[in-house]
This record gives C-alpha cells, structure tokens and sequence, in this order.
C-alpha cells in the first residue's frame, strides 16, 4: 500500500471556464452608421474586384493584386463581422484600441494595397488596350482588368474615407467607432 501523495503533487482541480457571455445580437446602431455603410461598400466592391481578377486568365504582377484584394477583404470582413456582433473585445491587445486597429486598417492596408492593386491592374488594362479595337477576334483580357481597376479605385476611396472618419473620431478623442 502506498501513501498518499502530498499536497504539492495532489491533481489541481481543472480551470475555471471562460465567463459566460451574453447572447449574440447584431449591433444595429453600426449597421447604420457611415463606418457600417462604408465596410458593406467595401466588402461587395472589394469582392467584385477579386472575383473579377480571379475569373479571368492573369499573370505576372496580377497574381499580387489578386493577393492583396483578397488579403484586406477577409481582414474587412473579419472587422465587420466583430464590429457587428460586438465582440471586438475578443480580440486580444487590438479590442482595446479598436478604433485605433480600423483606423490602421483602413489607412495603411486598405488605401495603400488597394491602390497598389488599381496601379497594376490598370497598368494591365493599358496593356491590353490594343485588343479592344473593332474587328479583333482574339480573347481580350481588357475589359476585366479595366472593371477591377475601376472596382479597386472606388474600394481605395471607400477605405480613405473611413479612414478619415475614424480618425475624425480619434482626434475628437472619441474611443468607439460609432
């Protein structure tokens, strides 16, 4: 027969759970205000220009484009999902600056990837230009790089302006983005 164990090696009993939280509702309030307006903007042009650049042939320089729309839509849609919702206080270190982490977002990674974006696929497009002229009967990859550049144009201002309108609300020292 063996002793029982001390108290140090004695089993721990297990963690306590995380807290419970309330229920999930839609924040209506942000829906409704020009932040919530501006990502539902960003998020159906952003997915236009993807799906377009990704539904036609593309090369070179494209495949970055490509990767930078899809990188900052999913990023967007991660922000509205918890804006929405509520919970951006699930997220760790940025929940607390969380006008701060749009404000980024929008700035640096919205504005700046997709303007990157427009430049190639404009550049693309002015390539490609010869192929639009009447008479041509060969595949013309012109009208899709234009439409994702036009498509990534407006998204850039999209961003830009809720960039400015969250860092209005940081320079009034406001915390919450509605």
């Amino acid at each position: 027969r063996l002793p029982p164990p001390p108290a140090a090696l004695a089993p721990l009993p297990p963690p306590p759970g995380p807290p419970a939280r309330g229920s999930v509702s839609l924040h209506r309030a942000y829906l409704r205000s020009p932040l919530g307006l501006l990502r539902l903007g960003q998020l159906a042009l952003g997915a236009a220009f993807w799906v377009t650049v990704a539904a036609h042939k593309y090369e070179g320089a494209a495949h970055f484009a490509l990767f930078a729309a899809v990188l900052v839509w999913l990023l967007t849609l991660a922000l509205f999902g918890l804006s929405l919702l509520g919970r951006w206080e699930l997220v760790p270190w940025l929940g607390s600056r969380w006008l701060l982490t749009n404000l980024v977002h929008d700035l640096a990674l919205g504005v700046g990837l997709y303007a990157a974006a427009t430049g190639i696929m404009g550049h693309k497009a002015k390539q490609r230009s010869f192929c639009n002229l009447p008479g041509y009967s060969q595949h013309c990859l012109y009208s899709a790089y234009l439409s994702a550049s036009i498509c990534g144009g407006i998204t850039a201002c999209l961003y830009l302006f809720s960039g400015l309108y969250c860092l209005s609300r940081r320079c009034q020292d406001q915390r919450d983005i509605i």
